[in-house]
């Protein structure tokens, strides 16, 4: 009997053939670096469950920022932490709240950088919840013009990409039209379409300082079981307008944004969030993992599932990683 002519280990005998078929290639391209800007001057504190991230002043956001540029990072994506909070969120579209005044600063430093804004309440309510609430309830409606007044201060600002993050029905639509009313039709919407009412967001909401007061958000974020779902969901914000679209989380959801992948002929990102993040960190800290190797290939999983676009507060390691490489 003779061997099969077919030796799939041919091509993994070393790194160079290894490399020179991976079908997968992971690179600095499409990763978008997450930061929390907050008040004040010089602040820098470092978030309890997410170490090495940081809830930032201004002036130490464009320090940061350097660094990423630096690193062949082409994007940031700015959360913002508000000087108070009150029940409509009323700082979320205020023109001289954190998140707006690093974007000026921003443009002002002239970094390689495009800036991506997150869009929602409830860093800016006093209940934590994404929308206006009433009686207990989130209200859908009522919340899209806040969103929407949110959204246009951070193009005017200077933001290349606005992200809602809320899950309000038909919020997509009420951003682009506001935008197009006011001049801003260049300004590209990148939607959170398929966000899951998940576990993993925890240390974001140490990060964000905005967990829920009362309830959860069961009520607007999608039921983790539901995959058809995802992509009805999708579908609609790209009827009103979405440039762009994202599935959140990504580990649990590989198979959602395959399934988006292969439906949509639309740029595709994924959310590698905090609470991914975090485990991967606690779990390099106690010698159970190497760290390098888990996080590179938790990105390449993520891309190679359909994702051209990954934001992970794992970006800067990455780069440097990936550089060395």
């Amino acid at each position: 009997m003779t061997f099969p002519t077919q030796r799939p280990r041919r091509l993994r005998r070393t790194e160079a053939l290894r490399g020179f078929v991976r079908e997968t290639k992971l690179s600095t391209s499409g990763l978008v670096y997450p930061l929390f800007a907050c008040p004040g001057t010089n602040v820098r504190l470092e978030v309890g469950s997410m170490p090495g991230i940081y809830q930032q002043s201004v002036d130490n956001i464009v320090e940061e920022c350097r660094e990423v540029a630096g690193l062949g990072i082409p994007a940031v994506i700015l959360f913002g932490l508000p000087d108070k909070k009150d029940e409509i969120g009323s700082e979320a579209s205020a023109s001289d709240a954190a998140v707006q005044r690093a974007i000026e600063a921003l443009r002002k430093a002239k970094l390689d950088l495009l800036i991506l804004t997150d869009v929602c309440l409830c860093e800016y309510t006093s209940h934590g919840h994404c929308g206006i609430v009433k009686d207990g309830e989130v209200l859908n409606d009522p919340t899209l013009e806040r969103l929407a007044d949110s959204a246009l201060s951070h193009a005017r600002a200077g933001a290349d990409i606005v992200a809602p993050s809320d899950m309000m029905d038909g919020r997509v639509g009420a951003i682009r039209k506001k935008l197009d009313t006011h001049g801003f039709e260049n300004v590209a919407i990148l939607s959170y379409a398929a966000k899951y009412c998940s576990a993993f967001y925890g240390p974001f909401r140490e990060a964000a300082q905005s967990t829920p007061q009362f309830g959860d958000r069961r009520s607007y974020q999608m039921d983790p079981a539901n995959a058809r779902e995802a992509l009805r969901e999708v579908a609609l914000d790209l009827e009103e307008g979405a440039d762009i679209i994202m599935v959140k989380p990504a580990l649990p959801y590989l198979d959602i944004i395959q399934r988006v992948r292969e439906r949509f002929d639309v740029p595709v990102a994924a959310y590698n969030v905090s609470g991914e993040f975090a485990m991967v960190k606690a779990a390099a800290r106690n010698g159970w993992v190497d760290e390098k190797r888990v996080v590179l290939e938790i990105l390449t999983g993520i891309q190679r599932a359909g994702a051209q676009i990954i934001l992970t507060y794992h970006a800067k390691d990455a780069a440097r990683w990936l550089k060395a490489c």
